[in-house]
């Protein structure tokens, strides 16, 4: 059913403008993440980078699932992090998609596929994925304790990661978007920069929120709007030894103490 079939079919007085923040946001989320992944897709990467995965290919219908459920209508706040983890969006599809939290709070289901070339120590299963992703646990953790449902959170929040790619080095190590050499990192930027932009400009939010150093530093760069305000959490990655004692007391002392909560 096309929009204008939609707003057919309800007639109250405000249902074009429910139907403008919903669908049509949703859409363009959708429509900015092919951009990206055509993009990045056409990029190459030299060693000691021997995998790139996608998941916005391989992944895509648990992704454009996602969209649809936490981009419908404007946000509040943006949370923004750096790049898929192994056991995370790599799997899903999802950002920081911890498997449990995808399935189970979230509630959502969709076929996933592999990548051209997959490291034999880090394999997709998907949904059926039996590692936790740390960050990722702690990330919606906090959310669903907060806001209880996924409907309450996504009602003015939205998560996003600035990269879609997953680097892989021959020994499976991940290799994130910060190590890149200069050419390759500057390519990378260019989509992923424009791309951040697109979900601004979809989303009108007054916040975005950098999980970690990386993520302000490369929201602050790409967007120019005058309305967005930026703040930052601690990344919950189990490396930041910050992020091992009640990480999700700190992040939500940092949110009340910049104005985000």
């Amino acid at each position: 059913m096309d929009l204008a079939s939609e707003l057919a079919v309800d007639h109250s007085p405000d249902a074009p403008q429910r139907a403008a923040g919903t669908t049509v946001t949703a859409d363009a989320l959708v429509t900015a993440a092919k951009a990206c992944s055509r993009t990045l897709g056409g990029l190459a990467f030299a060693a000691p980078i021997t995998q790139v995965y996608n998941p916005l290919v391989y992944a895509w219908d648990l992704h454009a699932a996602y969209l649809r459920l936490a981009g419908s209508g404007k946000k509040k706040v943006v949370f923004l992090g750096m790049n898929p983890g192994p056991f995370g969006m790599a799997q899903t599809g999802v950002p920081f998609g911890e498997v449990a939290a995808v399935r189970d709070w979230m509630g959502l289901s969709g076929s996933v596929g592999h990548p051209p070339v997959e490291h034999p120590k880090r394999p997709i299963t998907g949904l059926a994925c039996t590692r936790s992703e740390v960050s990722g646990r702690r990330l919606w953790g906090l959310f669903a304790q907060r806001f209880i449902t996924p409907q309450a959170f996504f009602a003015a929040h939205f998560v996003a990661n600035w990269c879609p790619l997953a680097f892989m080095e021959e020994g499976g190590k991940n290799h994130t978007p910060d190590q890149l050499p200069k050419a390759e990192a500057a390519a990378v930027e260019q989509a992923c920069d424009e791309h951040l932009r697109a979900v601004v400009a979809a989303l009108t939010p007054e916040w975005v929120v950098g999980v970690g150093r990386f993520a302000h530093q490369a929201a602050e760069r790409a967007i120019a709007v005058k309305t967005v305000r930026f703040a930052t959490i601690p990344h919950p990655s189990p490396a930041n030894p910050a992020a091992n004692k009640d990480w999700a007391g700190a992040a939500t002392r940092a949110l009340v103490e910049q104005g985000v909560w």
